[in-house]
């Protein structure tokens, strides 16, 4: 995994003005990605899937379904994050950075030539 800024479940939620219930659900739904980090192994998000969005932050919304199509590849999250997160030589930048500029569908034509 690389270098990015890693947040726990209770500090992401605090970043979103959540509850990290909230985090937990929107983990199960899909809308996001978490592996475990760190020496204690705590469970968490990178902060770059955050964006300003026009009521605050929040979740990149493209996100979920270029999870969904990464899951459909047979990925588990650490491989998820693994794969947005290190630089993509088609894309010269990573995936999730490709995301966050609002290059959605070229982020997906990269992941769907991984199956």
């Amino acid at each position: 995994m690389t270098d990015a800024a890693w947040l726990t479940v209770p500090d992401f939620a605090d970043r979103l003005g959540i509850t990290p219930s909230a985090v937990r659900e929107m983990l199960r739904e899909g809308h996001l990605f978490a592996v475990r980090r760190g020496e204690r192994q705590t469970l968490q998000i990178p902060a770059d899937v955050i964006v300003e969005g026009d009521a605050g932050p929040e979740v990149l919304a493209t996100l979920r379904g270029t999870l969904t199509l990464l899951h459909d590849v047979g990925m588990d999250d650490a491989e998820c994050g693994d794969w947005l997160l290190a630089e993509e030589e088609e894309l010269g930048m990573t995936p999730l950075e490709a995301l966050r500029q609002g290059r959605r569908a070229h982020v997906r034509r990269v992941a769907q030539s991984l199956l």
